[in-house]
């Protein structure tokens, strides 16, 4: 099996598609990858930001988190910054999701294995006034990419 360039507790870069970059930070990864658990922050940078400069963050800084392929840092379009500061996966926790049906609007709980984002555990119905974020998916590069250049984009 070959070695993936990346681990958990990595911090990466993805390029937004107006200029410059965003910053994640992947949280969780399984055995194969393929599907990971992250979470990306309100920051925007017009240049490679320094390890030292994200020692401070939290999960509370994250305006996305969810569930990802790893095919950007595959292929290199995403590049790994190194290992976060501190790094502890207690203090980074992959939180519940929440999965609706389009047709009915029924929303389910889903529980994810903490060594593979990829393998679903439990799904349990949930009311309609409960959980709501985060949502349940996995995203591709691609929509990682436009969706945080929307979220951080330039007024």
């Amino acid at each position: 099996m070959k070695k993936l360039p990346y681990r958990e507790g990595d911090l990466f870069t993805l390029p937004l598609r107006d200029s410059g970059i965003a910053i994640g930070l992947i949280a969780r990864a399984g055995p194969r990858g393929q599907v990971l658990f992250g979470y990306f922050f309100n920051l925007r940078y017009d240049n490679l930001p320094d390890l030292v400069d994200f020692s401070r963050l939290t999960p509370g800084d994250a305006i996305v988190r969810y569930r990802f392929g790893d095919l950007g840092l595959i292929n290199g379009r995403w590049q790994i910054l190194g290992a976060m500061p501190r790094w502890d996966r207690i203090h980074w926790p992959m939180p519940p999701f929440v999965r609706e049906d389009p047709l009915t609007g029924h929303k389910a709980q889903v529980i994810y294995a903490e060594d593979d984002p990829s393998l679903e555990l439990s799904c349990i119905k949930l009311t309609d006034t409960m959980m709501t974020d985060p949502k349940d998916g996995v995203a591709g590069c691609g929509y990682i990419e436009l969706w945080l250049t929307q979220l951080l984009a330039v007024p």
